[in-house]
């Protein structure tokens, strides 16, 4: 995701006049729009399912990260431990 400069940049004034244009835009490309107010960045503009996508995304990233510390911390279970580990969890719902 590339913003840019001429075409993804716009300002605010625009988007009050023009906001379904943006919408309609924003479903057809996919591309956030950066709105600018007083010549400064204040706001993205994004599609629902991008956001979507980038979100799913970040949190996996994130449990990644997680999972990456708990390694190099030693926090690991042996494959037996696991298993029985969620055996367990799974005999609570029997």
């Amino acid at each position: 995701m590339n913003i840019s400069i001429s075409k993804d940049i716009e300002p605010l004034s625009e988007f009050r006049k023009k906001s379904a244009e943006f919408v309609k835009r924003l479903k057809k490309e996919k591309q956030p729009i950066v709105l600018t107010q007083h010549g400064k960045s204040a706001a993205v503009l994004m599609d629902v399912t991008e956001f979507e996508r980038i979100s799913k995304k970040m949190e996996m990233l994130e449990d990644l990260l997680e999972a990456k510390q708990q390694v190099e911390q030693g926090k690991t279970f042996t494959m037996q431990e696991a298993k029985d580990r969620v055996e367990k969890h799974l005999s609570k719902w029997k």
